[in-house]
């Protein structure tokens, strides 16, 4: 496991990850795109030991995924990025933002989730799950 630091957008929050496997795992859901107001997000998972908060706090709402179970999202207070979600369906497991940690912009993508809600013009990259990964 590699340990990897992050950050929101205005410094307020940062945070240390362990990662088995550093890489991104695309997610073009709707919620992602509402979140993010892009055509995806990129993510990937760790357990929910392996996250550290290191500076400031983040604040959390909660809303109603595709399983119909809670996702728990945990956000800067000041300038809303969103560091981590935990959706519920998963367990222990959450959903890192790998584009807030240092070193991300070099991950590879490993995947893609939730390619039925893929834009129209959006090329594949990476193999496809129409919905969650099996």
């Amino acid at each position: 496991m590699t340990t990897f630091n992050g950050h929101c957008h205005c410094g307020q929050t940062e945070w240390t990850v362990k990662l088995e496997d550093p890489s991104h795992i695309l997610c073009h859901c709707d919620a992602c795109k509402l979140l993010s107001g892009g055509e995806h997000t990129l993510n990937t998972l760790a357990g929910k030991d392996d996250i550290k908060i290191t500076k400031g706090t983040l604040k959390c709402y909660d809303y109603q995924g595709d399983s119909g179970n809670p996702v728990h999202c945990y956000y800067c207070p000041n300038c809303t990025s969103h560091a981590y979600h935990h959706q519920t369906v998963m367990g222990d497991k959450i959903v890192i933002r790998t584009a807030l940690l240092e070193g991300g912009k070099e991950f590879k993508v490993a995947a893609e989730i939730f390619g039925k809600d893929r834009l129209g013009w959006q090329g594949e990259v990476a193999r496809t799950f129409e919905g969650p990964p099996e």
